[in-house]
């Protein structure tokens, strides 16, 4: 891809003050070194190797892969499984999704140890999860809990298997109608919940808008009633710091390989409360979650704690790479990625309101950074349209339907730089296509919007 024109030289502009803020915000960056940590950024190429043209704003669906992580694979693949083989079980597989759980609840979930685990994909986790404490909540002990509450604009997966759970257990759903653009609040959950009510599904972070949820009162108020809360933290575990324990969480589930750089496909992790893991039924009985694996007994007996939360074999080669990011988190602080993510959003919103709001774009996430996880989502009629052509073009951000285009801001790899020439393409592309379509323009390629004005070539 030939590089787009740098503005800071453009003839009749002079410097132009937001490449001149994104460089100086990625020299003082404190969080900066880790972007070279990265696969395919300009300084985390390997020697000899060119290096990765994209500017890439989608971290917050599938996160780049580190280096170190490459290491690590190519190494559990010569030497772990390579030489050790099936010892490898006795050494250290078998304990590898809870010694893993207990350092992502220490870094990033405000989780005490023995309350997490890695397991199964988020789909399967949350239909655990959520099956096991409607069961409790209505067959083991209040038989008159019959709703589960959950809202219209949550993930599609997490609507999907609350359905089948709810017709699988005969119980009702009652739906809060979220606005797309913003999310579920406290006062809306108050006037949905009450003592009929199981379980409330939520996630902390919406993934269409990006809205951050008040995890501790709607916590606070579901339990009030009665209820237990099951929380999706997909969208905001790596770049929104959580506190589990100190909200009084009572199930979490969540993904790996966004902000947690984890792979395509990687196994989720799961959050039970202390207390709950004994007394909490899972559905899947698989042979992993029993007290004694190895004796392969007639009966299925669970296991103590959170071992009991596990079915089958434990995915090893799928929680290899979100090791690298969780220990960069742990050394960082997730209160500086935070920080940084925070900084980048604002930075967005503003080249939003100068270049994007002006061809009619509308920001469609929260203003307000306490209600703002970490993307920023506009609208426009055009977005799919432009979204394509960014593609093909190696400016990658991401598309939801109907008109929306999500600028994810992953902190440990983002620069402020890269997300000014994201957003500078989007504006170029979007002012070809709407040329285009008013018929002012030869074509509504990236390469007419670039040849205006350009977005920069300063990372």
């Amino acid at each position: 891809m030939t590089p787009p024109p740098d503005p800071s030289r453009t003839a009749g502009e002079g410097t132009d003050a937001h490449l001149v803020f994104a460089r100086r915000m990625d020299r003082i960056d404190g969080l900066a070194h880790y972007r070279r940590q990265f696969v395919g950024t300009e300084a985390g190429t390997a020697a000899g190797a060119a290096a990765d043209p994209f500017v890439y704003l989608d971290g917050n669906s599938l996160g780049r892969p580190t280096l170190a992580s490459v290491g690590r694979i190519t190494e559990f693949l010569t030497h772990n499984w390579g030489t050790r083989l099936i010892r490898g079980w006795d050494e250290e597989w078998m304990e590898l999704p809870f010694r893993i759980g207990d350092e992502l609840g220490r870094v990033a979930l405000g989780a005490a140890p023995g309350q997490v685990f890695i397991g199964d994909s988020t789909t399967v986790l949350l239909y655990k999860l959520a099956r096991a404490a409607v069961d409790y909540r209505r067959v083991g002990s209040e038989p008159a809990r019959t709703e589960i509450v959950l809202d219209t604009d949550n993930f599609p997966t997490d609507r999907y298997l609350i359905e089948g759970i709810a017709a699988e257990r005969g119980l009702t759903l009652h739906w809060i109608h979220s606005d797309p653009a913003g999310g579920v609040s406290l006062d809306q959950v108050r006037a949905a919940i009450g003592q009929q009510t199981a379980l409330v599904l939520l996630s902390h972070v919406a993934y269409r808008s990006g809205f951050l949820a008040d995890m501790r009162r709607i916590t606070a108020a579901a339990h009030s009633v009665g209820a237990l809360v099951l929380w999706d933290l997909s969208h905001s575990v790596g770049s929104v710091p959580v506190e589990l324990d100190l909200c009084d969480v009572d199930l979490a589930v969540g993904c790996s390989y966004k902000y947690l750089n984890g792979g395509p496909g990687a196994p989720a992790f799961g959050y039970v409360r202390r207390d709950l893991q004994d007394v909490l039924t899972q559905p899947i009985q698989g042979w992993m979650g029993t007290k004694d694996v190895f004796t392969m007994g007639p009966g299925y007996h669970p296991a103590d704690g959170i071992r009991r939360f596990q079915s089958g074999t434990p995915p090893v080669v799928g929680m290899l790479a979100m090791q690298d990011t969780i220990a960069m988190i742990g050394e960082a602080g997730i209160e500086e990625v935070r920080a940084k993510s925070v900084a980048l959003t604002e930075f967005a919103i503003t080249l939003v309101d100068e270049w994007l709001v002006p061809l009619g774009v509308r920001l469609t996430s929260p203003r307000d950074h306490t209600h703002r996880g970490g993307h920023v989502t506009v609208n426009h009629p055009a977005m799919r349209q432009v979204t394509t052509t960014l593609w093909e073009h190696d400016f990658i951000p991401d598309f939801r339907g109907p008109e929306g285009l999500r600028i994810g801001l992953s902190p440990l790899s983002t620069s402020f730089v890269e997300t000014l020439e994201g957003v500078a393409a989007i504006r170029d592309v979007l002012r070809g296509v709407l040329l285009g379509q008013a018929g002012l323009a030869p074509g509504t390629g990236i390469a007419a919007g670039f040849g205006q004005s350009g977005p920069g070539n300063g990372r």
